[in-house]
């Protein structure tokens, strides 16, 4: 989310012009974030999100809007992309795809309670159930393919025990994907990347509300047991030591298993499902670190917190799934 490409009021004016959302009150960039350019924009109509897309590509972007349009009509929390005059939801801004969404309440909550944890658990058991008839499929693009190829050029910045700390747990996540276990797991349209900063809340920090699922850019078909992984190993841990902090964790997922409850084979994926949840965001966190793209406003993040997530779940304790919720 932060700015790459620069958008000024006529350009926006423009883009509006193809849509039925009223004239332009506002623009204002968001400063956040690493892969996609965002602004808050307000019209006469309401508040809305504008999103200019950095990576991704015309022919890639109907998944990931089309499931939020998905989401949205089946009452999950979501951004709902705006539709263009012309029937579509994808435009171009300075010759890049972009698009509208609506703009969801709330505000992200930095040091989230277990009333928080509930909230995203059973709001994600929703999501991945309304996702199960969507006909549009996508892989995960940063799941092991990507990790494979990315190791090797982040390596060469690690030290002997980092590097070796990296080698051995992609090479568990190798052996492991293969099985036909790992490779029956409840799977769909996932988000993969629910840190609590894409996730909303209203209300106040002592009775939250929830107010929705944002950023879905790096959503893709994969197996949900991922996407609660990605969630935990953020939303449930002592940041400092990235252990799992047990109130916060075990509250997280019980909500969840009240929703879908977990299978057994998930139950015995789940360990390594975890170290991979936590190599996934460390291999792309050295890679923006060391190999930044320029940006107005770039904010790359410590890739050691998830060298020392990795290493909690590696050498610490892991709570085990409920069962029979």
């Amino acid at each position: 989310m932060a700015v790459f490409t620069t958008v000024s009021d006529e350009d926006t004016r423009a883009l509006l012009s193809s849509y039925a959302l009223g004239d332009l009150l506002s623009l204002r960039g968001i400063a956040a974030g690493i892969e996609n350019t965002n602004y808050f924009l307000t019209t006469t109509t309401g508040q809305y999100v504008l999103t200019i897309f950095e990576v991704l590509t015309t022919n890639q972007l109907p998944f990931y809007i089309e499931l939020m349009h998905h989401l949205a009509q089946r009452k999950i929390p979501v951004p709902m992309p705006q539709t263009r005059l012309d029937g579509a939801r994808i435009s171009i801004v300075k010759g890049k795809p972009a698009a509208i969404v609506s703009r969801l309440p709330g505000d992200y909550e930095p040091e989230p309670t277990a009333q928080h944890c509930e909230l995203a658990g059973q709001t994600l058991a929703r999501t991945h159930l309304a996702a199960q008839d969507f006909k549009i499929f996508q892989p995960n693009l940063r799941g092991l393919a990507w990790w494979e190829q990315t190791a090797p050029v982040v390596m060469p910045f690690l030290d002997a025990g980092r590097a070796q700390l990296l080698s051995q747990a992609l090479a568990e996540q190798r052996q492991s994907q293969q099985t036909q276990e790992w490779l029956t797991l409840p799977r769909g349209p996932a988000h993969c990347d629910l840190f609590r900063d894409n996730v909303l809340f209203a209300g106040t920090h002592a009775a939250p509300q929830m107010g929705g699922f944002i950023d879905f850019y790096f959503a893709g078909c994969d197996s949900w047991l991922f996407d609660v992984a990605v969630s935990v190993n953020d939303w449930c841990i002592a940041r400092p030591e990235g252990t799992f902090v047990p109130s916060l964790v075990n509250a997280w997922l019980r909500a969840y298993a009240k929703v879908r409850p977990f299978t057994q084979a998930e139950c015995d994926a789940w360990p390594a499902m975890l170290r991979g949840a936590a190599l996934r965001f460390w291999i792309s966190r050295l890679f923006d670190y060391y190999l930044p793209r320029p940006a107005q406003s770039l904010q790359p993040h410590d890739p050691q917190h998830f060298e020392r997530v990795l290493s909690a779940r590696t050498f610490g304790v892991i709570p085990a799934l409920p069962k029979d919720i």
